[in-house]
């Protein structure tokens, strides 16, 4: 389903990332081609993207090829979050059956430096193996993939929230800590001090804003367990916002 000449461009946004919502304005401020984002839920923490929003599922595989064919999308570009490994597979199919043009925007994960206390794991399942009776836990890795965290642990785990969220009596080792970022340096080590963190547990998602508290757990001599990135897809992979305006502009 290769545009023609003639045809309109459609460019259908794959948001979720920080990347995402860069690409978002600097499309909206050029005015050069008609963009739509897609998100599963609008974003609390900064608001609406700047060009026309799209909200839920798809409705897999068939979902997405009947709304592209139907939108007249010429072009797909996935900014998602690196973790989010189900709607990046399930587009990487629909645009190679469709005959669209796609790409990946995917930042680099986070490589350690001299003084970091790193040690890297395939998933949440794998922490519980690394961790000792009653050490204390800092984890952001979200509510989704909790009990394959917490559940076979004896750890205590303090687990980021963006709101409030009551402690749940069925997960005792479990503690919810509201906040919203983007954290300073400081922000993090006043953090993990005033917890008194043993173990940081994050996913390797890269990205400055959120590396902070990587440093901060250097600084305070803190080790960290890192979730791996999921497997590439064989896709044109793009990790900068200047790389995937580059590749807009060629289409």
């Amino acid at each position: 389903m290769k545009r023609a000449s003639d045809t309109p461009m459609h460019l259908l946004l794959l948001a979720g990332s920080g990347e995402a919502r860069i690409i978002a304005d600097r499309l909206a401020a050029s005015g050069h081609l008609r963009v739509t984002a897609s998100l599963l839920t609008m974003p609390r923490s900064f608001g609406p993207l700047s060009v026309p929003t799209r909200l839920g599922r798809f409705g897999g595989d068939d979902g997405q090829a009947q709304y592209l064919r139907k939108q007249g999308v010429t072009a797909v570009l996935d900014a998602t979050h690196p973790f989010a490994t189900h709607i990046s597979a399930q587009t990487a199919k629909v645009c190679a059956d469709l005959d669209l043009p796609h790409a990946q925007v995917l930042r680099p994960d986070w490589q350690p430096v001299a003084g970091d206390q790193w040690r890297e794991v395939a998933d949440e399942y794998a922490v519980a193996a690394l961790l000792t009776d009653q050490q204390r836990v800092f984890t952001t890795t979200g509510r989704a993939t909790l009990d394959a965290l917490a559940c076979n642990s004896s750890a205590q785990f303090f687990v980021r929230q963006m709101e409030e969220r009551a402690d749940d009596p069925d997960q005792p080792n479990v503690r919810y800590i509201s906040g919203r970022g983007p954290f300073s340096v400081e922000d993090e080590i006043r953090t993990l001090c005033d917890l008194d963190i043993d173990v940081l547990v994050v996913k390797n998602s890269g990205g400055l804003p959120s590396r902070t508290k990587l440093d901060a757990a250097r600084a305070l001599g803190i080790k960290v367990i890192l979730i791996a990135r999921p497997p590439f897809l064989d896709v044109k992979r793009l990790e900068t916002v200047e790389a995937a305006m580059n590749w807009i502009d060629a289409l």
